[in-house]
């Protein structure tokens, strides 16, 4: 029975320890009209991102350091749960402006937690 108690003790730190992990949020968009995604889609997307806790790290066009290039704009965003990306991500903010921003360009979007803080 002590047994069971520590365990079950460790197995509940660990999943705190998982709740407090931060996630990034990696983009790699392919822009096809610059002016229509800078004008009608950033505003929109960095608005709904910031309303959702989202945090802008790094943005611009990227510098391949081994394998492939990046195929458009890099954006690195923190956020501090997949629950809070999620969110956002079905938000009627975001699906707006990600309907404004399929005009102008397509989006690969990977998330990935990061360490135990």
């Amino acid at each position: 029975m002590a047994a069971g108690i520590v365990i079950g003790a460790l197995e509940s730190h660990g999943i705190h320890a998982q709740a407090n992990r931060p996630v990034f949020m990696i983009e790699d968009n392919t822009v096809r009209n610059p002016d229509g995604f800078a004008k009608e889609f950033a505003p929109l997307a960095r608005d709904s991102v910031k309303a959702y806790g989202g945090r802008y790290l790094a943005g611009g066009s990227g510098i391949s350091i081994d394998g492939d290039p990046p195929k458009g704009r890099v954006v690195l965003i923190e956020w501090d749960s997949m629950e809070q990306l999620t969110k956002w991500r079905q938000s009627p903010e975001y699906k707006q402006a990600r309907a404004v921003g399929e005009k102008y360009g397509s989006f690969r979007i990977i998330a990935v937690e990061g360490a135990a803080r």
